[in-house]
């Protein structure tokens, strides 16, 4: 390993990084560097691409691992202790310089730094508290810093990350704590729970605190957010919606992400053969939007999945509750409540909102509202307007559902 040069180590620790997906930095505090002092730069609200292309496209954040050396064996994991990978490790200065270094060259916009656990976790997350550290009180950098933690870190360093990083992730791993003591027997949920307990009090008390004393400091002002990882155990979507729902709710959280198993060299016998479909990874995202920006409760985005509690592949979850609930449906554009509005296949929240602001000049025919949709055939079944109204879906027991798209064969399958 210490043969290795600042290169190869990158090749190897990039690349160990591609499996965490949560790594965003919406809501970020805004920073600029036109005062001629510190470097980068930040602004809030605004999302970056967080792909690390090996050929250098598309670059925005600098995702690395410090290391994908592990003292953990945790069986879903490429970088477990038994797996046979190459391992690589970067000092603390190392990330810094490439930090600053990527930054300068107009690569990246800010980091995100995780790591397999070295020695001990204390001690890895000294490590890492150590780079974000270097980076905001030494070289005075204002970029966007997203740091994931440990759970089993002493409370005291998880708040010192805190107070450098923009975002704090703490994956919850798996669904399901049956899940993550059969897959994951060194890593407890409720170890986890407590630290994300911990992060979410501290973000609350420090934006209390702002309110009434400019001089507080910042504490992870774009919260924190987690992973779960999707099809590794026997979780259903059912399960995962409702885990999600939980999490959101007791401990505030900005994001959940979801991240698709995929099988790895030399895999584990208790794994599954074969990785979910993608489809199903981007159904609970969905599922997760429904609950987030669409009024639906878990309970109602959970009745959309199948009677085995998986969401359907051929359809979006959204449709297929409207499909399961028809009796709701039509909405009328003119009179209907937004919630309403908001539950009707096909609109968005945008679009919505432009239906209620338009409304209030003059009633809306189906020409309309194919101006303010994309797309106006997958919505005229559920919609009343001026001039339109569909056949009762409740007397539709044959409505047509949009097929699946045809799947290209393998040419050496």
């Amino acid at each position: 390993m210490a043969q290795l040069d600042t290169r190869a180590k990158l090749e190897i620790l990039a690349d160990a990084a591609k499996y965490d997906a949560s790594c965003a930095s919406s809501g970020s505090v805004k920073r600029t560097s036109r005062d001629g002092k510190g470097i980068g730069s930040t602004d809030s609200g605004m999302g970056i691409c967080h792909a690390y292309a090996p050929d250098g496209r598309c670059i925005s954040l600098l995702k690395i691992l410090l290391t994908n050396s592990c003292i953990f064996d945790c069986h879903y994991c490429i970088n477990r202790k038994s797996s046979n990978v190459r391992r690589a490790r970067f000092t603390t200065d190392e990330v810094v310089r490439l930090t600053l270094s990527f930054y300068r060259r107009n690569y990246i916009e800010g980091l995100f730094l995780s790591s397999g656990i070295i020695g001990s976790s204390n001690y890895t997350m000294e490590q890492i508290v150590e780079v974000a550290r270097s980076l905001r009180e030494d070289h005075e950098f204002r970029g966007y810093i997203h740091l994931k933690t440990i759970p089993d870190a002493d409370p005291e360093l998880i708040h010192q990350a805190g107070l450098h990083a923009d975002r704090i992730s703490i994956n919850v791993e798996l669904p399901t704590a049956s899940g993550l003591k059969r897959l994951a027997p060194e890593k407890s949920q409720d170890r986890i729970e407590d630290a994300m307990a911990g992060m979410s009090d501290a973000i609350l008390d420090t934006a209390d605190a702002k309110k009434h004393y400019r001089s507080a400091p910042r504490f992870a002002p774009a919260g924190q957010s987690t992973q779960m990882i999707v099809g590794a155990d026997a979780a259903t979507d059912r399960d995962i919606v409702s885990r999600a729902a939980g999490l959101y709710g007791s401990f505030n959280l900005k994001r959940v992400y979801y991240s698709a198993f995929s099988p790895i060299p030399d895999a584990s016998a208790v794994l599954p053969l074969q990785r979910p479909p993608l489809m199903r990874e981007h159904r609970l995202y969905q599922s997760d939007w429904l609950m987030r920006f669409y009024g639906f409760k878990p309970g109602e985005v959970a009745d959309a999945a199948d009677d085995n509690g998986m969401m359907r592949l051929d359809i979006d979850p959204k449709l297929a509750w409207a499909l399961k609930f028809r009796g709701a449906f039509p909405v009328d554009v003119n009179t209907g409540p937004r919630e309403m509005l908001l539950r009707v296949p096909g609109l968005g929240t945008r679009a919505v909102d432009k239906i209620v602001a338009a409304r209030r000049g003059r009633r809306l025919t189906l020409a309309d509202i194919g101006r303010l949709t994309v797309s106006l055939a997958k919505v005229r079944p559920f919609l009343i307007a001026s001039d339109w109204r569909p056949v009762a879906l409740a007397d539709k027991a044959d409505l047509q559902l949009p097929k699946p798209a045809a799947k290209q064969m393998e040419l050496f399958g």
